[in-house]
């Protein structure tokens, strides 16, 4: 039995009849929905939406379904996206120095609990070069400096470009993008942790614990030009007790950062995920 699915990702101005509408095109084709999910923003007259159906049995070949659904969605003035359950994307993670939250994508990937490739790590230092080895993965070690920023960041897109990535990860890559990085590749998600804007730069959980602060949080997001200031996707909270030390502190902190960025890589490789203006719709 092919277990294969498509999924279709819809956005459009609201009005009625759009489930009918968007349902009635995949049955009227013989697709069989297994999932579906809607969400009406009122605030800006916004209808978005994600179905999922089984492609055995369904009366189109795959080149032909994004066509086919245009000549419904342009009338309606909607953006779709269309994607397959056995199209595996193809993902890059950045690191720094840090790795607690490479190990956890890397194990799960192991695991398979994310149906993902990842054939490529790109760090500005060496020191994690041997657990790329030690999961078979290429690793490029290119140091980044302000002369030579751009250049390295040309060398970068040249990588996800050769490897065919669809995503980057940055799992704790201790550097800014520039915006015309964005630009030319959008398809970034970032992790960290909940202090900002009240503790940027650098020691956050030091002066987070010398003000005594009862809850920390981490916090993944797609990237944009604005600074840790794009649409989020996942986020989640710990309580801190007096007891605390500033090592505990930063240990369920990156308990949190492994967890809170692995859902969000999951909610976007399941196809999850809808962006609309700095918001996001996150159909769990």
């Amino acid at each position: 039995m092919n277990n294969s699915t498509a999924t279709l990702l819809v956005s459009c101005p609201d009005q009625k009849g759009l489930v009918a509408k968007i349902a009635d095109f995949i049955y009227s084709y013989g697709g069989n929905i297994i999932h579906a999910d809607q969400h009406t923003d009122f605030q800006q007259g916004l209808f978005l939406t994600r179905l999922e159906w089984q492609l055995e049995g369904f009366n189109l070949p795959r080149e032909v379904i994004d066509p086919a659904f245009g000549a419904i969605a342009k009338p309606l003035n909607a953006t779709w996206q269309l994607h397959f359950s056995d199209t595996l994307p193809r993902l890059a993670i950045w690191v720094t120095k840090q790795d607690h939250c490479l190990l956890d994508l890397l194990w799960r990937w192991q695991a398979k609990e994310l149906t993902v490739d990842i054939p490529l790590i790109i760090s500005n230092h060496a020191i994690l070069k041997p657990l790329a080895e030690q999961f078979g993965i290429d690793f490029y070690h290119i140091p980044i400096t302000k002369d030579t920023k751009l250049e390295q960041e040309a060398q970068q897109l040249e990588l996800l470009e050769k490897y065919q990535i669809n995503l980057v990860v940055l799992a704790k890559y201790m550097q800014i993008l520039s915006p015309d990085f964005v630009k030319q590749f959008s398809k970034i998600i970032n992790i960290h942790h909940s202090f900002l804007p009240a503790f940027p730069g650098a020691n956050p959980y030091q002066r987070a614990y010398e003000r005594g602060v009862k809850i920390i949080g981490a916090t993944a997001h797609y990237v944009t030009a604005d600074l840790d200031e794009g649409p989020i996707i996942e986020q989640d909270v710990v309580r801190i007790s007096h007891r605390d030390t500033v090592q505990d502190l930063i240990r369920k902190g990156k308990d949190l950062e492994r967890l809170v960025l692995a859902r969000a890589v999951r909610f976007h490789l399941q196809n999850r995920v809808l962006v609309y203006g700095t918001r996001t719709v996150v159909f769990a």
